[in-house]
């Protein structure tokens, strides 16, 4: 793969006031997981590397991605380039034992926690987790004990900050009265907008960075896909009833809303939906996914686009007025957020 280090510098930003990262992230499952088979593992690894050289230093993986693939392949990919990269990783779900991929639990208990951060140490090639995240929230445990159990991986010096994913806004406030929150991972974009109402206000009263995944609507917001796209059973979208072709049909408007004002800035679709991210806040850090250098770049390019007090104005009017369809995951996964 070629160098990108001819792209403008990725600024940065602080997530919780203390940890910089590259204003656009990396979110590294669909390399191993979710989105069809497995990548390439050498050109994943030449990819992550691309991503260095062009100024991301903001890389998110989980134990379940694969899983444990993923954070193997970043393992290898970053160890050269450690100290420059700022790696997240996630606990909170029971692996199951066959050997299939995914979950047959959640399990936040401390113990476990404490398995999991030194299992991921080790496929990461590293001494220290920058941010480690719950993945979702364990209502048969306690969020204080969780907080608490992260508290002792940092004084440890395993881990360096403590995330939350897809939490409610209670479960926030409590873990932060114990251990400091350093970021919320949640989905938020144009087309889920659900943390606008308690969420994001939260955060910013709590001096809490926030980490949308899904940033790009997992792909739909690219433009790439219409009513009769398909997706094949390893591509987990084939079961959102959002990626259905009556919603995909329904929700294009907001994809016309994006393309018509990307041609104003000479920008794409994608680059919009991030841009509009990045102009909520300073504090807001996308995560958009990819294997491909082309949209690496493009997801780059997006920190280049400035949004106008008009421009935002007028997104938010259209969008107004239209009803995205389809829920976003089946409900016993939507059950698992909120919490």
């Amino acid at each position: 793969m070629d160098s990108m280090s001819h792209l403008a510098p990725l600024p940065t930003r602080a997530l919780g006031g203390s940890l910089s990262v590259s204003a656009i992230g990396l979110g590294c499952m669909g390399m191993s997981f979710s989105y069809g088979p497995p990548a390439d593992t050498g050109e994943m690894i030449a990819l992550l590397r691309a991503a260095v050289d062009a100024g991301v230093t903001f890389f998110d993986t989980a134990e379940v991605y694969g899983p444990f693939t993923n954070e193997v392949l970043l393992g290898e990919a970053l160890a050269p380039v450690r100290e420059q990269v700022v790696i997240a990783t996630k606990f909170g779900f029971q692996i199951k034992d066959d050997g299939t991929p995914g979950w047959s639990r959640l399990n936040s208990h401390p113990d476990h926690i404490k398995l999991v951060a030194d299992a991921s140490l080790k496929r990461l090639r590293t001494d220290c987790i920058d941010l480690f995240y719950q993945h979702r929230v364990d209502p048969a445990v306690p969020i204080e004990d969780v907080a608490g159990a992260v508290g002792d991986l940092i004084r440890a010096g395993k881990v360096r900050h403590f995330g939350l994913s897809e939490a409610g806004a209670a479960t926030i406030r409590r873990a932060h009265a114990v251990q400091k929150v350093t970021a919320l991972q949640s989905e938020y974009s144009l087309w889920w907008r659900k943390p606008e109402a308690e969420i994001i206000p939260t955060l910013a009263e709590l001096g809490i960075g926030l980490v949308p995944y899904s940033p790009l609507g997992k792909g739909f917001l690219t433009g790439a896909m219409n009513a009769t796209s398909t997706f094949g059973s390893t591509d987990f979208r084939s079961t959102l009833p959002r990626f259905t072709p009556a919603a995909l049909a329904a929700n294009q408007a907001l994809v016309d809303l994006l393309t018509q004002m990307a041609q104003r800035h000479g920008a794409t679709p994608a680059q919009m939906a991030l841009a509009w991210l990045l102009a909520q806040a300073p504090w807001i850090v996308p995560i958009p996914g990819t294997t491909k250098l082309a949209r690496l770049r493009e997801n780059i390019g997006a920190a280049t686009v400035v949004l106008g007090a008009a421009d935002l104005a007028e997104i938010d009017r259209v969008a107004a007025g239209i009803t995205v369809e389809g829920a976003r995951y089946p409900e016993a996964l939507e059950q698992l957020t909120g919490r």
